[in-house]
């Protein structure tokens, strides 16, 4: 029975178009806010503050086909904040 879900690469890279990556060692993708949804990769953020109570609430930055790409458009939205 084939696992639908994504599998951590043996090696992550570091690096994509440029832009250095966000690399996590406790992550299943390898990559900082990089989550596996399904066959795909979702990229993510933390608001500051949701405006109840000072919770923090993941906003979604996009779903991606692989996690580098998922990182890649994390690493460059930081760079933009």
């Amino acid at each position: 029975v084939a696992d639908s879900q994504p599998q951590r690469p043996l090696a992550v890279a570091t690096e994509y178009l440029g832009v250095r990556l966000h690399l996590s060692a406790s992550s299943s993708t390898g990559y900082v806010n990089v989550q596996p949804r399904g066959r795909r990769f979702w990229a993510v953020t933390q608001s500051r503050d949701d405006g109840q109570h000072g919770r923090k609430r993941l906003v979604g930055i996009g779903t991606f086909d692989t996690a580098v790409e998922a990182a890649h458009a994390y690493a460059v939205h930081m760079t933009a904040s």
